[in-house]
């Protein structure tokens, strides 16, 4: 396949090709949501008032809770969800609008949600608890995304971010047990998620392999390599090998006390901070950069890159190993940044939900993030549905990252345009 072929046809009346079925989808599934707020949710909701909490407890600055009437606060969200399901279905939406719209009727049907699990009990929902649950369950997968936005970018399709996570877990939880120190054990996963992009990058730019088929491979390479070397090494040696300590929450002074955002964004462990980072550097790299203004050309028309004297091949290699650096640190987060330990396939497959939450977010570092967000959103979401015993199957609440993955990626995302040269191998002439 040539670059060109990628590259879509125009019609020549200048009409963007669509169907009926796509037009009504995001009407459709508005007004789907919409009745589940009022015919599921507010019909089945508890009698009383669902509280919410705005400050953990022994917060220097504290915010008043905020309680509302479960019942009538998912009509109400299921009324609002239903104008917007009308409104979307027969006015102009923009692009802005359209997001926006989306926005809020996921938002209301959260809303919805959580009144109806919290209504009538004693204890107040605290937000803050959700909100940090989120942002840190989001870390492996948004330093995952950023990692497939460096490589499609570049042209390189990187399906192996499972395995670059999964080696990176236990690389760091080796290391840090046998040697005791953190900061070794997070340079070793970070190293050897650049180990896996290693590998990517010789047999996908210089062996020229179909990426998706290779990173497959590399993901159950890395699963029955670390499993075998968990069993062999890790359980019979477990105190030397598999018990490393975890990193702490680091408070930045006055920030970390702003009521409802101070707790979530300033206070955490390093990998968050270093998410920060590693956002701020891709973010400004790509678009304000010669590396990343290099980067993108390679990525959307290499022959032309070639022909103004950029080494393709060799950026690409770079470019590919060092975004590894990135997912390793994210495998790192599994083990000396939350559990302790090393655990069989412990990533379950965050590093597919990575390269979903790139292709919503359009191949941009923030739009990236920002979907990665929703994911561990959901995660947390349903962690915290199972302590509140509401009546919904335990193993129900753990699919749901996976089946908002399959909703966003089948109909919300809407048609997305990767770089034109992603996952076509470049052959010099």
């Amino acid at each position: 396949m040539t670059i060109t072929e990628r590259v879509p046809t125009v019609l020549a009346t200048g009409a963007v090709p669509g169907s009926a079925f796509r037009r009504w989808l995001a009407p459709a599934t508005f007004a789907l949501f919409g009745l589940i707020d009022i015919g599921v949710l507010g019909y089945f909701s508890h009698s009383g008032d669902a509280t919410f909490a705005f400050s953990q407890p022994f917060a220097k600055v504290t915010v008043p809770n905020l309680s509302m009437a479960g019942a009538v606060t998912c009509y109400v969200c299921g009324g609002i969800s239903l104008a917007i399901a009308v409104a979307r279905a027969f006015l102009p939406f923009g692009k802005v609008l359209r997001r926006v719209a989306t926005a809020v009727v996921v938002f209301l049907l959260i809303l919805a949600l959580l009144c109806w699990a919290d209504a009538g009990m004693s204890t107040a929902f605290n937000v803050v608890n959700l909100l940090q649950g989120s942002l840190t369950d989001s870390i492996p997968i948004m330093l995952g995304a950023l990692t497939g936005v460096i490589c499609s970018r570049s042209g390189v399709i990187n399906v192996g971010i499972e395995g670059q996570l999964l080696l990176g877990a236990f690389t760091a939880a080796m290391v840090a047990s046998a040697t005791g120190s953190l900061w070794l054990g997070l340079m070793s996963g970070a190293l050897a998620g650049a180990l896996v992009g290693a590998l990517l990058a010789v047999f996908a730019i210089g062996y020229r392999v179909d990426q998706v088929v290779l990173g497959v491979v590399i993901n159950t390479l890395i699963l029955g390599l670390t499993g075998y070397l968990y069993d062999d090494l890790m359980v019979p040696y477990a105190n030397t090998l598999n018990s490393p300590n975890t990193f702490g929450a680091v408070k930045i002074p006055l920030l970390g006390d702003i009521p409802i955002v101070g707790p979530v964004l300033f206070d955490s462990t390093i990998f968050l901070y270093l998410t920060y980072i590693a956002l701020a550097g891709v973010q400004v790299g790509l678009f304000s950069t010669r590396w990343g203004l290099r980067t993108r050309a390679i990525g959307e028309h290499p022959v032309a890159a070639d022909t103004v004297g950029i080494q393709v091949i060799a950026m690409r290699y770079r470019n590919v190993v060092a975004a590894g650096l990135i997912a390793g640190v994210g495998g790192a987060f599994f083990t000396i940044g939350q559990v302790g330990s090393f655990g069989k396939d412990m990533t379950s497959g965050e590093g597919y939900i990575a390269l979903a939450a790139m292709i919503f977010g359009r191949y941009s570092p923030f739009g990236a993030i920002a979907a990665a967000l929703l994911f561990g959103f959901t995660s947390q979401l349903q962690s915290i549905l199972s302590t509140i015993n509401v009546p919904i199957q335990s193993n129900l609440l753990l699919m749901t990252p996976y089946i908002v993955t399959i909703i966003v990626l089948a109909g919300l995302v809407g048609k997305v345009r990767g770089p034109r040269a992603e996952g076509i191998p470049y052959v010099k002439s």
